[in-house]
């Protein structure tokens, strides 16, 4: 059985809650990434930011990106799969959800993530077509 934890792109970085949106999107351009995890005081998984919350939820609002904390965008609705879930699950969460990465969480705790290009180094084409029609569909 293949797992989320086989598949994930492990040591994926946080933006602390109280951190600020231009700190967000500094990290997203050091790290080359789309999104970060939202992580708490007491490291915990709170939310996902992508580039375009702060791009509509900031710039788009004329909001100071340099008071606006990430945390703000931590809504509660979150959706992460166990590291040790069968890789079935985690695809038919982000398929069901239309989300394209998926936050692995071990023992409470943030240990990775799954985006597309994960799962498409380790999925055959045909099952990769469905995902990604899945993922994209309306």
């Amino acid at each position: 059985m293949t797992t989320a934890g086989d598949i994930m792109h492990a040591g994926a970085e946080c933006i602390g809650e109280n951190e600020s949106m231009l700190k967000a999107s500094q990290m997203m351009r050091d790290l080359d990434v789309g999104s970060l995890p939202i992580c708490g005081e007491d490291d915990r998984l709170k939310g996902m930011l992508t580039d375009r919350d702060i791009v509509v939820g900031c710039c788009a609002e004329e909001r100071d990106l340099t008071t606006m904390r990430a945390g703000e965008f931590a809504d509660g609705a979150l959706s992460w799969v166990a590291a040790d879930a069968d890789i079935a699950q985690a695809l038919q969460m982000m398929e069901q959800k239309r989300i394209r990465r998926l936050p692995v969480i071990d023992n409470h705790r943030l240990v990775g993530m799954i985006s597309e290009g994960d799962v498409a180094r380790n999925l055959h084409d045909e099952r990769l077509t469905r995902f990604i029609e899945g993922v994209h569909s309306k």
